[in-house]
């Protein structure tokens, strides 16, 4: 299938989103993910939330730093909502466009299980957060890594080595609990869109996972280049 074709078929480009706890892989399956498309000659784009623009790096290295919780949750929230807007305007939007495949490590529904799952910020205000930075745009699949707490945490670790934890990674073992249950409750209550994919095995094993949850909500025509 040439790439030409593979984009006719969809025309807008597909926007996958990657959640879950500390550790629990997102970056190392988004890679694998793309790898696989890429082969497949799908045009793909890999970004990241905080980030994945220049202003919103600006932002990530403010909230990753600990300045946003030194401010609160609330100013928190503002924000990351400031980098999603930059984030959304400056490449998601316009990828996706171009029948550009999006695979974004982090998007809205972080925000929802940090900053008002675990950080008591009014849900009012995420949504008017939400419909001011991302309007009608959604995932359409978000793939949620599910990981036992303490198994995450030292992957994080080894992968970390002698650096600082981040905000994040810094925090007690009852905030990575309760993230996890946050994530779960996400995905019950949005099972059109969010897959939850049990991710305590090797890469590889839950790579196929995640390319055996996309094949089967977004390819549901036969593709011989990107078959199984």
């Amino acid at each position: 299938m040439s790439e030409s074709a593979g984009q006719r078929r969809s025309g807008r480009g597909r926007f996958i989103t990657f959640e879950g706890g500390e550790g629990t892989g997102k970056s190392t399956q988004i890679k694998k993910l793309a790898d696989r498309l890429k082969a497949a000659r799908m045009r793909t784009l890999v970004t990241r939330e905080p980030g994945g623009s220049p202003g919103a790096e600006i932002m990530r290295h403010l909230v990753l730093s600990g300045m946003g919780k030194l401010l609160g949750p609330d100013a928190e929230t503002l924000l990351f909502a400031a980098a999603r807007d930059d984030h959304v305007r400056t490449v998601i939007a316009p990828a996706l466009s171009h029948g550009t495949w999006v695979l974004c490590d982090r998007f809205a529904d972080s925000t929802r299980a940090y900053q008002g799952s675990l950080g008591s910020v009014p849900a009012g205000l995420i949504n008017a957060m939400q419909r001011v930075t991302i309007g009608d745009l959604k995932p359409d699949l978000t793939i949620i890594l599910d990981l036992p707490v303490e198994i995450g945490l030292q992957r994080a670790a080894a992968r970390r080595g002698s650096g600082t934890p981040d905000r994040f990674e810094g925090e007690q073992l009852s905030f990575h609990q309760g993230l996890r249950e946050a994530y779960r409750k996400i995905a019950a209550e949005e099972p059109a869109r969010c897959v939850l994919i049990d991710a305590n095995s090797d890469p590889d094993t839950v790579a196929g996972r995640v390319w055996a949850a996309l094949r089967d909500r977004l390819l549901p025509t036969p593709a011989s280049a990107v078959s199984a």
